[in-house]
């Protein structure tokens, strides 16, 4: 495969990443968003009543129309949502002719953990393309969840794409790219009609420029856009019409959440536990960041800017209290988060300025 740099396109000069002639030079040569430098501290790591550690960050609610109802730091610079990104890759998917299964698409918008449903539905996936595994050009993996790759590697399996956490996005890309009749080898270009199409589908739903086209940690084309086009983006999704990409889409993460994450993990709990009516998705990305959608087209998007995983779970919990959205089961399974001390509970992260 080609390899694939980062590319910056022209976009405002605030916030956004500036083009880097040598991408593994010295890091004081490389422009830092505001969303990573003006946050305040919105977690503490308490420690037998002591605070030892915090995390700072910036964080947004919008309104259905794109506007910021709250606001802490900037979240007009520019952020790689990670994974946080699936659900609308997984629309462009659909409006491209992705037709499969709802659990399958829950799949597709997915970091999955690695269980045996979440492989066998990315399996059916490529089956259902004419493709096999061998066609997947994610990075190979254990899968993430811990019983999962115990089990896994005491099977003696190695790493693969299929158990990766991403694969049930690249099977999707996949298949798409067959129903087309695209090149199936270059499904990861940037150029690919695929990924051009992607790519119009982050400007659209997020009504923002994409600032950076850079590669993710599976192998994909990554999108930089602000957080309040991200939390944008998530509220349409959330409040799509009947029956459109976007509403395909959330209806199979509220239908299966466990093709989201998995039996084990918070977003999975928070979106089962969240009550119906709030028509509520939610995507974790690496990073540190997360963002959410709700049936009213409002939106929520967190990046911690140190991008430790353990403080967005909390500060999300924290802001959901806040604007009167979830379940105290949902905010429980985000906050659970124990500082050990001799593997025992001595301590936790906890929300502060929210």
């Amino acid at each position: 495969m080609p390899s694939r740099r980062l590319r910056v396109r022209g976009a405002p000069a605030s916030g956004t990443l500036a083009r880097v002639s040598n991408p593994s030079s010295h890091a004081a040569a490389h422009p830092v968003s505001p969303a990573l430098t003006q946050g305040p501290v919105l977690a503490h790591v308490v420690r037998c009543g002591v605070v030892e550690s915090v995390h700072r960050g910036s964080a947004v609610v919008t309104s259905a129309d794109g506007s910021i109802e709250q606001a802490w730091g900037d979240p007009t610079g520019l952020i790689f949502p990670r994974s946080a990104s699936k659900p609308i890759q997984a629309a462009a998917m659909v409006a491209a002719g992705l037709d499969i299964a709802p659990h399958q698409l829950a799949l597709v918008a997915a970091s999955h953990s690695g269980e045996a449903f979440h492989l066998a539905a990315a399996l059916e996936i490529l089956h259902g393309a004419g493709l096999d595994e061998t066609h997947l050009l994610n990075t190979p993996d254990y899968p993430v969840d811990e019983q999962a790759r115990d089990e896994w590697i005491r099977a003696g399996h190695p790493k693969t794409s299929l158990a990766q956490n991403c694969s049930g996005k690249h099977s999707g890309m996949l298949a798409t790219t067959a129903a087309n009749g695209w090149d199936l080898a270059t499904y990861l270009d940037p150029e690919h009609p695929l990924q051009q199409a992607i790519t119009a589908a982050v400007a659209r739903l997020s009504g923002t420029a994409v600032g950076a086209i850079a590669v993710d940690g599976c192998g994909a084309p990554l999108h930089g856009i602000p957080l309040t086009g991200l939390a944008h983006a998530f509220g349409r999704i959330a409040a799509a019409p009947a029956g459109s990409p976007e509403a395909r889409v959330a209806d199979a993460i509220r239908a299966h959440p466990e093709y989201l994450g998995g039996t084990r993990r918070g977003v999975t709990t928070l979106i089962r536990e969240t009550p119906a009516d709030q028509r509520l998705i939610a995507k974790d990305g690496a990073e540190s960041v997360y963002a959410v959608g709700l049936g009213d087209g409002r939106g929520v998007a967190v990046k911690i800017a140190d991008g430790h995983m353990r403080a967005k779970p909390v500060v999300l919990a924290a802001i959901l209290r806040r604007i009167g959205v979830g379940s105290e089961a949902g905010y429980a399974a985000l906050e659970d988060a124990p500082v050990l001390g001799h593997g025992q509970p001595v301590g936790s992260i906890v929300a502060v300025g929210i």
